[in-house]
């Protein structure tokens, strides 16, 4: 739970009491590879903080599934779209290493926004964190070839990477396993 409180630290101060009233809220929860932690057509209902682990964002297709997004250690997980609207997912999020989660409810981080001094400072900027994530794969889907998106990714986790399938590097960089296999060829 440390992990939390320093990754909360870096976005804002929160004070002891704001602390120990999130933290109570929070609940472990250990899953095994490829559990599914979101299914398509279903409401997000927490947000999750990932202590050891890797997760894969995807849209699940009938002939290759479509990756759009990998978390890992020290990041929160949801689908954020689902857990704002409380509308169904279009999409799914899974596993793909054993993984440790502290999960807190929608209805639970309502109660911290409106009970805590910090919380919706926190949650403001772990919305604008999110969005320029999000910003940033679009600009770079957009502008950058899947050599340089592949490049991107490997160095920003090259040692995480070689856990990740690559079926999954692929299709989150927008070219098929063969056309990834080219592109290592090339690089290496």
């Amino acid at each position: 739970m440390n992990e939390i409180r320093k990754f909360i630290e870096n976005i804002s101060p929160m004070t002891d009491s704001d602390w120990q009233f999130f933290s109570s809220k929070l609940q472990e929860v250990e899953l095994k590879k490829h559990s599914i932690l979101l299914k398509f057509g279903e409401v997000e209902n927490h947000l999750s903080f990932i202590t050891k682990g890797i997760v894969r964002l995807y849209v699940p297709l009938e002939e290759v599934d479509l990756t759009f997004g990998f978390l890992f250690e020290n990041e929160f997980v949801t689908g954020y779209d689902s857990f704002l609207t409380q509308t169904p997912s279009e999409y799914q999020i899974e596993t793909l290493t054993d993984t440790i989660l502290w999960k807190i409810s929608h209805k639970d981080l309502e109660e911290v926004y409106e009970r805590t001094s910090s919380g919706n400072s926190i949650g403001r900027k772990m919305a604008e964190n999110m969005f320029l994530i999000k910003s940033k794969r679009e600009l770079s889907l957009l502008s950058k070839t899947a050599e340089e998106r592949y490049l991107d990714l490997f160095s920003d986790r090259p040692k995480l990477l070689q856990q990740i399938p690559l079926k999954y590097i692929a299709s989150y960089i927008g070219v098929t396993p063969q056309a990834l296999s080219r592109i290592r060829r090339r690089i290496t």
